[in-house]
Formats: structure tokens, sequence, C-alpha cells
């Protein structure tokens, strides 16, 4: 009997009873739905708060702070440390951000300005990796900056941040006077150095970290260390007023512009969160010192692992009570096929071809349920995400992240449901599939089972 004459008898029996077939098919799509939604919760939990909330550069960074003394003569990183990084497979971009070793004086329109940081950064590769404006643009001249986006906020009397913050895009297309200190003869000195802001930083995901600082080129820090003659525009600290001789004594000290550039706050960022292990264990393989997010996201996603498969097998539940209708839909099956059974004995048919066809028939009932309820579990899965944070506006009155999700069904959880759901049918058809093939030909054409 051939496999297309097998599938025509199991459609033409199943045609049978429709009514029978339609309430077993649908009490299996409710449990594949069960199982597919439960699921899908912790597998939208998991991507709403380890990479939405999180943030897609924080869980993809790779902060390098250090170098292994065993193997390496210098311990900062260098240019040749930066290639190297740059080089990795699967690298998007390496960042640094230098920070100027003087206070500058910053001012606009001769009204002083209150700045944290005076950082030194290459802008293409934080373009590469994520950097974020609220205003503006990124500085394409030699003497263009970007500001912090709370550098205007003016501070009480007791030191906290005033309730108003004024906006810091109104300062894009100003002229910021910076004062770059250095020693001449021994005497110090000062040169203004014009700078216009080009942009506004993004504000800071975390809303207690307060913004102050200036981003500028690497051509802007060559200017300072050339006027300084020293890195990063440092300059020797006194106590007491110095001789010439002690001033001289230590600017040959400091660190030279034509010396080897040591990078601080180096970070290397990968192309997804996928790759961030593979890189951080290469990189220490190496003799690098490093830290990522998803070192500490390990046992995060352990715990989200764990109540997946709970929630997994849960479900599972669901779709083994509805095997209890499959079972008895075949069993039927048996008892009012008889007479088939027996014609199929008399005219030579083999035992596991009857078993078979029951088995086909069984899978067929498992595999429609399972496509019908994965279908109405993603229905379920859009409502869910479309409708729940209406609701929680609504009824309590908190606003969930734009790209928040409850429910997310990734195919291989369609497809896990699907087998499970076929694996149940199949183990529910086998007890009435041998029953069949033990029915005596000449009581099955007397209708007697």
């Amino acid at each position: 009997m051939k496999f297309g004459d097998q599938l025509r008898f199991v459609r033409q029996n199943m045609k049978r009873n429709k009514t029978r077939l339609f309430m077993t098919v649908l009490a299996t799509a409710m449990g594949c739905a069960f199982l597919t939604v439960l699921a899908s919760v912790g597998f939208g939990l998991q991507q709403s708060m380890v990479e939405e909330i999180t943030g897609d550069r924080l869980v993809t960074e790779i902060t390098i702070y250090g170098k292994n003394p065993d193997k390496f003569d210098t311990q900062g990183i260098q240019n040749g440390d930066i290639d190297y990084f740059q080089s990795l497979p699967n690298v998007k971009a390496v960042t640094y951000r230098n920070y100027i070793q003087q206070y500058m004086d910053p001012s606009i329109d001769g009204n002083p300005v209150n700045v944290n940081q005076r950082i030194g950064m290459d802008f293409e590769a934080e373009k590469q990796a994520g950097f974020g404006l609220s205003a503006g643009r990124l500085p394409e001249g030699n003497n263009e900056i970007v500001i912090g986006y709370h550098i205007r906020e003016v501070m009480d009397e007791e030191g906290r941040p005033s309730s108003e913050l004024p906006a810091a895009s109104e300062w894009v297309g100003k002229t910021m006077t910076l004062q770059v200190s250095y020693y001449e003869d021994g005497e110090l000195a000062k040169k203004p150095l014009e700078t216009v802001i080009v942009g506004v930083a993004e504000q800071p995901t975390k809303e207690w970290n307060r913004d102050r600082n200036i981003y500028m080129g690497e051509e802007m820090l060559t200017q300072i260390e050339a006027i300084t003659g020293t890195q990063l525009g440092e300059l020797p600290y006194f106590e007491v007023a110095p001789t010439k001789e002690q001033v001289q004594k230590l600017i040959e000290q400091l660190p030279k512009p034509t010396g080897e550039r040591q990078y601080q706050d180096v970070t290397v960022v990968a192309e997804n969160a996928s790759k961030v292990k593979g890189i951080a264990e290469k990189i220490r393989e190496q003799g690098y010192f490093n830290h990522s997010i998803a070192d500490e996201l390990k046992q995060v996603n352990m715990l989200f692992t764990i109540m997946k498969i709970g929630l997994i097998f849960v479900g599972t539940i669901a779709v083994l009570i509805a095997s209890i209708g499959i079972f008895n839909t075949m069993t039927m099956a048996v008892t009012e096929r008889a007479q088939d059974i027996g014609i199929m004995k008399a005219i030579g048919a083999h035992p596991s071809v009857i078993r078979r066809v029951f088995l086909l028939e069984s899978s067929l009932i498992g595999l429609f349920g399972a496509i019908i309820g994965t279908l109405v579990s993603y229905a379920i899965s859009f409502a869910v995400n479309a409708g729940l944070p209406i609701m929680i506006e609504v009824l309590m009155e908190e606003t969930l992240p734009a790209d928040f999700k409850f429910s997310v069904i990734p195919p291989y959880l369609a497809a896990l449901t699907c087998v499970i759901a076929l694996g149940v049918a199949l183990i529910s058809g086998q007890r009435p599939a041998r029953r069949a093939t033990r029915i005596d030909v000449l009581s099955a054409l007397r209708r007697e089972v």
C-alpha cells in the first residue's frame, strides 16, 4: 500500500466524523497555543530587560583596563594596541577618551562655563560605536567641539541641580574660548583657543549622571599639546611658587607629544552582543585585562533560561492533556473502522501498514493542532504587546519603554511546539494503532470487535 493510498484512506476516514475531529484538533491547538504563549513571555522579558533596557552599546562594549605585566613591557594602551583591537574580526569600532590635564577656563561671551572634563576622542570611531547627539552634528573642522547635555545646568546654594535645565542646544553655533596654560621661560602664560560648538551630546541614560563635559577631536588635542609641549596639556604642579629651574626640570620629566601616545578609557565595541564573549576571550588570551557587561549578564541569562525551560515544561503539560482527546479519537476510530481493517487484512495488508495508517492519522491531528495553535499564539502575542502597555498606562499610570515587549516568539520556539505536539500525537496513537493490528479478520467482517 503506497503512501499516497494511505493518505487518501486517512483523509476519507477523517471526513466521516468531522465534529469529533474538529474538537480534537481544537484541544490540541489550545494546548499548543498555551505552550507557545507561556514560553514567549520568558523570551519577551529577556529581550526587553537584557537587550533593550540595558542598551545596545552597553551590551556590546568591552572595556580595556590594563595589560598583563608578564606579557608586556609597557602598561599603557598605545597605537599598536589600538591597531590590534581594530584588526580583530567582528569588531565594530575601537573608542578612547583622553582627558586633558588642565581646566582651560572655558567661557562664552566672556561668561565662565562650568565644565567637568575636557575630553579628546576619535569622533569617527564614536559615530560607528553609536555616540548620540541631542542637537547639532559631530565636529568636522579642527576647532569644532561637542558639549555635554547638562553643561548649562545651574546649581543651587546647597550644590543641587536646579529644577529647570536651560537647553544646551541654544549654544550650538556659539564660540567657546578655552585658555590653554603653558610655561614660557619659566613663567606661566595663557593662550586663547577659539572653538565653535556644533553639537550637544544626548542625555545620559542614567538620570543621576550629569554630563558637563567638552568633547573635542584629535586635531584640537594636538593643538593644545603643541602649545604646552606635553601630552594631554599636562602642567607640573607646585605647592609654592617655583623657580625657573624647577619649572624647566619638571616639564622635561613630563611625556612629550612626540612620544608614544597613551590612550585612556579604551573600549572595544562588538558588532552585536553574541560576538562579545568571543572577542573578550581572545583579547584576554593576548594579555589584555578587560571587562564587559556580558560577563555580568551570564547569571541573568541563566536565570531566564531556567525560567523559559520551566514555562515550556508547564506548557507541555497542556499539550499532554490534549493527548487524551487524541487517544480517545483514535480508539473510537479503530472501533468504527473494524470492517475496513478486516478487509485490508483479508486482501493481504501487513500489520505494519495498518499501524502506519493510524499513526499517520494521529500525527496529522497533532500537526494541524500545532499549526493552528502557533498561528493563534502569534496573534495573541501581537495583541498582548499592543494592548498591555496601554492598559498599564491607563490603570497604573506607568509608561513602559517604547520597545518593551511582553511576548516574543522566536521561530525555533514555534518549531519546538510543533515537534512536541507531533511527538505527543504519535505517542497517543501508538496503543490504538497496535490494537488495530490485533483485530481478527472474521470478527471484523461480521462487525464484531
